[in-house]
């Protein structure tokens, strides 16, 4: 395979994983004829980086003037050459945190594994019509689908391999191809499973059954029968002690070696980042809060909510009416705009059992929404289970549906349930055959409800909370919050701030009076990966003497609280002081001493700024 490594791609906090191009090749024929594929695979992907897709995805996100660079890295393809076919037993990709948990069980240092068998592209890219098996090392036994028509449903159904006779790379029905290469599947065992009278069977050493209509993917064995699990969350461990953060792993095995393909430091698309929480928010403007089980992510514009009264659906007996529920739902998810609405209500959402634990509904009535929210709201003292998605779990996970369980009786929770409730209903308007369920099924358009505004919800793993606001609507690329005067202020990236205070700083700093020679910046305001609570790190090139040393101290800290107050007042968290400063000597540079070393580097260099003139 022929794969870009490219400085975005590869630094902290990217989302830029994906953006250009990977070719796998056969390798096969005369050396002339590989070598000029090999030759013509490289200048494909190197000259990714000239593509329109990356260069307008830098434009919207403020990275045209971020030095980006192009590594190009051949690597083995991990496999077994069955047949005409060249492929591993299995592959997948793993995260040290976990963002999407089917269980309040699971905690988010328990980690993510996404499973396939083949080829691993399946695992690294969400395909619309398959589904890898998804594990959470540290909870292995704690698994998403539990019925055996679950887990035969959300079962891989196709395989990524390398034909060698055709030179390509193909997708198969994998029982299709278990029909051509009968029981040759590397660890066949560790991979498939039987379905015997409606129960899923592990096969044994030497159980095979060649009836592919009889073998579903699970890799039951292989989680339960070896030490692949202990092994992944013990180099996940490893490898984020390490590297000082959570990583993402892509991994392989040919059946019977192991191998490690890639770490990176874990990425997050802008849509599944942590969220800045602001602080100042006006009460009236919060339509929920949330601090229990959160992921991370940010859900823009959104214009419609479907909210189902947890007293009023309670209240219903009758199970013609519980049914009717769910089917009105279904119907709004065909009519409302695709992603632009929510969805909020009681317990457990999918309920196929007793249906008054939840909405009666299957994820193709569900599956135009942006946010699912499912509301724990007690009943005497009693608070009703949730089903954290599970009964579509992995479709709302390749579908990227946000999912958000609310405790709306817990201490420090914000539950607008006036807004919900009194809200103009549209329900009439849109369906008026279900008119007589308007006390239950409360339809409102935000923007008409709201003067103009538009529902944000913001989402912050890393400080376990969560928060749907009312705002002015986004205009085009930018991005906008509400403030106390009600108005809209531009939001800027934390490193771009950080960049232009320290430029400010530069231009203000009286290098002779305070025996400066020269001023750079460096770490996270340089890499474009700050965050609201990241310090501004800068290396002062120092020639003067102690009192200098001191008068500049005390001004730096002056700057330091200044702008601490500052990003407090902007994003809402505090800090004592932002600014982190290093001096450093001539003879440190020269002898590249601790973060001295950074002056003049190749890799990672500090940035000097202008000094006032």
């Amino acid at each position: 395979i022929v794969r870009s490594s490219s400085l975005l791609e590869d630094r902290l906090g990217s989302a830029f994983s994906g953006k250009y191009k990977s070719l796998f090749l056969a390798n096969q024929g005369s050396k002339v004829k590989r070598l000029d594929a090999l030759l013509d695979a490289i200048a494909e992907v190197y000259s990714s980086i000239f593509s329109p897709d990356p260069i307008e995805y830098r434009a919207e996100k403020g990275l045209l003037d971020y030095q980006e660079e192009m590594g190009v890295l051949i690597q083995q393809v991990i496999g077994t050459k069955v047949g005409k076919y060249f492929f591993p037993a299995f592959a997948g990709v793993a995260f040290s945190n976990n963002e999407f948990r089917w269980s309040p069980r699971i905690k988010r240092d328990d980690g993510l594994i996404r499973l396939v068998p083949g080829l691993g592209t399946r695992a690294v890219d969400r395909v619309g019509d398959d589904y890898p098996v998804l594990i959470a090392p540290g909870k292995p036994s704690l698994r998403v689908n539990i019925t055996a028509e679950d887990i035969v449903r959300y079962s891989p159904q196709k395989i990524d391999v390398i034909n060698l006779e055709t030179n390509t790379f193909e997708t198969h029905e994998i029982k299709d191809l278990l029909r051509e290469i009968g029981d040759n599947y590397p660890s066949m065992n560790q991979v498939f499973s039987k379905i015997e009278h409606d129960h899923i069977k592990d096969l044994s050493g030497l159980e095979f059954d060649t009836d592919p209509d009889s073998l579903v993917v699970t890799f039951n064995r292989l989680i339960s029968g070896t030490d692949f699990i202990p092994r992944m969350q013990a180099i996940l461990n490893e490898l984020k002690d390490k590297m000082k953060t959570p990583v993402d792993i892509e991994f392989a095995s040919d059946g019977k070696q192991f191998y490690l393909l890639q770490c990176r430091p874990q990425s997050f698309s802008e849509e599944s980042a942590p969220a800045e929480i602001p602080r100042d928010i006006p009460k009236d403007r919060i339509v929920f809060n949330a601090n229990k089980f959160i992921s991370n992510g940010r859900v823009p514009d959104i214009t419609h909510i479907v909210y189902v009264d947890p007293e009023e659906y309670g209240k219903l007996s009758e199970l013609a009416y519980l049914k009717t529920i769910g089917c009105v739902v279904g119907k709004l998810n065909k009519i409302l705009p695709k992603r632009k609405f929510i969805l909020i209500g009681p317990g457990r959402w999918g309920s196929r059992g007793d249906i008054k634990l939840g909405v009666n509904v299957t994820y193709s009535d569900i599956n135009n929404t942006a946010v699912l929210i499912e509301v724990a709201k007690k009943k005497g003292n009693y608070s009703p289970d949730l089903s954290f998605g599970t009964h579509f779990f992995q479709d709302l996970v390749e579908a990227q549906i946000r999912y958000l369980p609310l405790y709306p009786d817990e201490p420090g929770i914000i539950f607008n349930e006036e807004f919900l409730k009194y809200s103009h209903n549209i329900l009439s308007d849109v369906l008026p055959e279900y008119y007589y369920l308007s006390n239950v099924i409360k339809v409102i358009d935000v923007v008409k409800s709201s003067y103009g505004r538009v529902l944000r919800i913001l989402m912050n793993a890393d400080i376990e909370e969560a928060v749907g606001i009312l705002v002015p609507p986004s205009a085009g690329n930018e991005d906008f919050i509400y403030d106390k005067a009600d108005t809209s202020i531009k939001k800027e990236e934390s490193w771009m701030w950080r960049m232009r205070m320290a430029e400010r700083i530069a231009a203000s700093l009286d290098a002779e009076k305070f025996g400066v020679k020269a001023l750079y910046i460096t770490g996270s305001t340089v890499s474009a990966t700050a965050r609201p609570d990241s310090d501004i790190n800068m290396l002062v090139h120092f020639e003067g003497n102690d009192i200098q040393k001191g008068k500049l101290t005390e001004w730096f800290n002056g700057w330091s609280l200044a702008l601490s107050e500052m990003n407090f007042l902007k994003t809402g968290y505090k800090t004592n002081g932002l600014l982190s400063i290093t001096f450093v000597t001539e003879e440190d540079i020269k002898n590249k001493k601790g973060l001295a070393a950074k002056i003049g580097a190749v890799t990672d260099p500090a940035k000097k700024l202008n000094l006032k003139k």
